[in-house]
């Protein structure tokens, strides 16, 4: 059974189909995708999680984050700035994670522009982040009417890289946006809608 642009369960619940078949994506976008993240350490993994998935489906993300979280020390960002040679030599060996050099590469070099932050005037990571929510967010009855990037993902991407992060482009920043609450692209069908606090349904 499903309505416009989303899939009604067996449970009764109306999910878009991305979330509506797959037991994991299912949980994620239930109990966490769209739900405000505010915190330096939960958005430095939530930006480091969205490069990694450039290319790259989501599905195949979520279920490597918990290799993603052994291997890079829960997302410290302390821990991870301070990786050296020899630990982008460990990283590049695990196969529980995407073996990628230059992402790698960029998780480190983003976890030392996080830190610089702290003592930015423009403020920390999460700040800095949540500085560019809009005015207003999408309210799309299908999937099709989801934007990809938006003037404020646009200005983040350009903020961050002046800040010296890497693999922040509109389109991966707005998939960070949707994904801690920032803007709300839950479909208007859907029994998340509104449900961050953020937006209004």
């Amino acid at each position: 059974m499903s309505g416009p642009g989303v899939v009604v369960g067996p449970d009764r619940l109306a999910r878009p189909a991305w979330a509506a078949t797959d037991p994991l994506l299912r949980d994620y976008y239930d109990t966490e995708w769209g739900m405000p993240v505010r915190d330096e350490r939960g958005l430095f993994e939530r930006l480091s999680l969205e490069a990694f998935q450039s290319g790259l489906s989501w599905a195949t993300i979520l279920r490597k984050r918990p290799a993603f979280r052994a291997a890079f020390d829960g997302f410290d960002p302390e821990a991870v700035a301070a990786y050296g040679e020899a630990d982008e030599a460990r990283l590049m060996a695990d196969a529980g994670i995407v073996r990628n050099r230059a992402k790698v590469a960029a998780t480190i070099g983003n976890a030392r522009a996080t830190l610089a932050l702290r003592d930015d005037p423009d403020g920390d990571l999460a700040r800095l982040v949540w500085s560019f929510r809009p005015a207003e967010t999408p309210r799309p009855v299908t999937y099709a009417d989801v934007p990809t990037t938006s003037p404020e993902s646009v200005a983040l991407s350009k903020a961050l890289k002046r800040k010296g992060f890497s693999f922040v482009g509109p389109t991966t920043m707005f998939a960070l946006m949707e994904a801690v609450g920032i803007v709300d692209t839950h479909l208007l069908g859907s029994h998340r809608r509104g449900t961050s606090g953020v937006w209004p349904a």
